[in-house]
């Protein structure tokens, strides 16, 4: 509401500036006409950020990097499957309104929860940090900003992001978290991407049917059991 009734106050303003005649007599009035027209640009980008931002909030404007389809696996190759899928976990166990993204107050629980409490300022720089879409809360792939930066060696040491990436208890990799941005791009070319995606695959679906092997036997011994009480 703020930000719509701040929106239209500019475009107001925009409008008398525009129309408003210049005083007669007034030579400094009009000496000073070059220097109206960069605060009239500012305003009108200011007004323009603002109706960008309600039609995002409103979701009848979509942001750019929501422009396709978001992959994490595709995306985010440096990681593995289990890694992503860690950080998903993660992500959605404190997203607490179950929305999708971590806001503010999701965060400072987050922090807490991990032993760095952080100052409000420090909550709004962090956010800031992989905001790509300056809804101040983050998204699951701004998330996973985190840990990419983290890995490349991108975020400063005293960087609240950091402290979040190296005290979860996603592993990452040591090499990564400490900023050998290099490391990561040995790893993707020594390895094929597809097949280890496809290896892993073939793990879970290994996993699974072990999983469902024993739950068959487990029941299987059951019922022999069942049947020898009832002989």
């Amino acid at each position: 509401m703020a930000e719509t009734e701040l929106a239209q106050k500019l475009q107001r303003r925009l409008v008398l500036e525009d129309n408003e005649p210049p005083e007669d007599g007034d030579e400094e009035q009009q000496q000073n006409g070059e220097d109206k027209a960069p605060t009239s640009n500012a305003d009108s980008e200011l007004s323009a950020k603002l109706n960008r931002r309600q039609d995002i909030n409103a979701g009848n404007a979509v942001p750019a990097n929501r422009g396709k389809v978001f992959n994490p696996y595709t995306e985010f190759k440096e990681f593995s499957r289990k890694q992503i899928k860690d950080m998903e976990d993660m992500f959605k166990k404190y997203d607490s309104g179950k929305d999708g993204f971590i806001d503010m107050m999701e965060l400072k629980f987050l922090m807490e929860k991990l032993g760095a409490p952080q100052t409000h300022l420090g909550l709004k720089n962090m956010i800031k940090e992989v905001d790509e879409d300056f809804d101040n809360k983050l998204n699951f792939r701004e998330f996973l900003l985190i840990f990419h930066k983290a890995a490349a060696g991108e975020l400063e040491e005293d960087s609240g992001l950091l402290a979040l990436a190296k005290l979860s208890e996603i592993d990452v990799d040591v090499e990564g978290v400490k900023g050998a941005k290099n490391f990561f791009e040995a790893k993707v070319q020594a390895l094929s991407s597809s097949s280890k995606f496809e290896a892993e695959i073939r793990a879970e679906q290994e996993e699974r049917k072990r999983q469902e092997e024993e739950k068959k036997n487990r029941r299987a011994a059951f019922k022999e059991l069942k049947s020898a009480f009832n002989q």
